[in-house]
């Protein structure tokens, strides 16, 4: 029998049996729905709470879409390839770690989310006795027809259709909401690229500016990044405990991420790290974090509880990054204040820049095919893109002070 989904982005979901039906059950996917999409921004959005399992279904039903819709237009793509696509689409998301991006250099050094994903999907598909073969090799870039790999990584994905959408419907910012049904119909193939008929020149440039404010408004929104920041910093600060040997509380899974440093050469000598792995999720931080309030370290309880009880750092806007001798005066300043170390301090102190390029020349293009069949890319004919806006980086740069103590470290 195949199971329905209803999807309050995208209506009924359909996923027919075969290895996808057989997948969503699996432990190391079924953790994503343990997983919150958005990680802590639902401390600025409340309900943006939605997880990562149903992002990678929705981005899966997307997947079927454009595949339905790129073979009506003569494309000729296998059933396996086919397969490939929606697995890939699947499965695209199994390499993150609790709270999504947040803790990516935090718990695993060396290696993305990406990296992960693709190590977690070749112990899939040796379970699986080879059936996730064309996903892999569709999901690292390695399959023959090139468009199917854009499919799930370009600058057009549907990964970024589906999180636009689901994104803007659960934190209620509509700037964010895309036509990802239009643009699905408009895509279309040549040479084995991805490419959009001209009719859908308009859509795209919306997609394009509603990623834009999407990432302003919501993932890099300042009360967001302190968020993120403070959970960094209390992981950062458990694992300088642990590895002194300091006795803190933490789930086995989370204490074998805090005790060693797991790289490529720890994995290799160290299997069982994909065990842990897969059993980690955020309920060990949730957990840890609020038995880390009462710790007798007075940075690990102070972080913890700032963050539990959301007494976020104070995020002060700058022009240009401060410089490192000021930076040290203002945690010289709050080791004072604090009775603590300078280095204890610079957990309370933060200086952070985030970026983002609404259209870059150096990844993957979106090109528009016209009516006499020729291909341009859409940052040579858009009026809202301009040359000014292709490649640039838009920057902002924050501090971030310990609340408490933020106007006395300014004085």
């Amino acid at each position: 029998m195949p199971i329905i989904i209803n999807d309050p982005v995208h209506g009924f979901i359909e996923i027919k049996d075969g290895i996808a039906a057989e997948l969503i059950k699996h432990p190391c996917f079924f953790r994503l729905s343990r997983i919150k999409q958005l990680g802590p921004s639902d401390y600025v959005f409340p309900g943006g709470r939605h997880s990562r399992f149903e992002h990678s279904i929705g981005a899966y039903h997307l997947a079927c879409q454009a595949i339905n819709s790129l073979r009506e237009k003569g494309t000729d793509i296998s059933e396996e390839d086919a397969e490939g696509v929606k697995t890939a689409m699947l499965l695209h998301d199994i390499g993150h770690g609790p709270f999504s991006h947040v803790l990516e250099e935090s718990l695993v050094y060396g290696l993305s989310h990406e990296d992960i994903t693709g190590l977690l999907m070749t112990k899939l598909n040796k379970e699986y006795k080879g059936e996730l073969t064309v996903a892999i090799n569709i999901f690292r870039n390695k399959h023959p027809r090139y468009f199917l790999s854009e499919l799930i990584h370009s600058q057009l994905d549907l990964d970024r259709m589906d999180y636009l959408c689901r994104d803007s419907f659960y934190t209620g910012v509509r700037e964010g909401n895309i036509g990802a049904a239009r643009i699905i119909k408009m895509l279309d193939t040549k040479e084995d690229r991805l490419v959009v008929n001209w009719k859908g020149i308009y859509t795209i440039e919306n997609y394009l500016m509603a990623r834009r404010l999407m990432y302003w408004q919501v993932y890099l929104h300042k009360t967001v990044v302190a968020a993120k920041e403070i959970l960094t910093m209390a992981i950062r600060r458990a694992r300088e405990l642990m590895q002194k040997d300091i006795d803190i509380f933490a789930t086995p899974s989370l204490a074998f991420f805090l005790r060693n440093r797991v790289d490529k050469d720890f994995m290799a000598l160290h299997p069982e790290w994909m065990d842990h792995f897969i059993n980690l999720d955020d309920n060990d931080l949730e957990s840890a974090l609020k038995q880390w309030r009462n710790c007798n370290d007075p940075v690990l309880s102070t972080l913890a509880k700032d963050y539990v009880h959301r007494n976020l750092y104070k995020v002060i806007n700058l022009q240009q990054p401060l410089s490192g001798q000021t930076l040290d005066d203002i945690r010289h300043r709050i080791a004072r204040q604090m009775h603590i170390s300078d280095h204890e301090a610079s957990y309370f102190v933060r200086n952070k820049e985030v970026h983002q390029v609404l259209y870059s020349s150096a990844d993957d293009h979106i090109f528009v095919r016209f009516k006499d069949n020729s291909i341009k890319d859409i940052a040579d004919i858009s009026e809202l893109l301009g040359s000014e806006m292709v490649d640039k980086v838009c920057r902002r740069n924050f501090l971030f002070i310990q609340r408490e103590y933020h106007l006395t470290a300014l004085e």
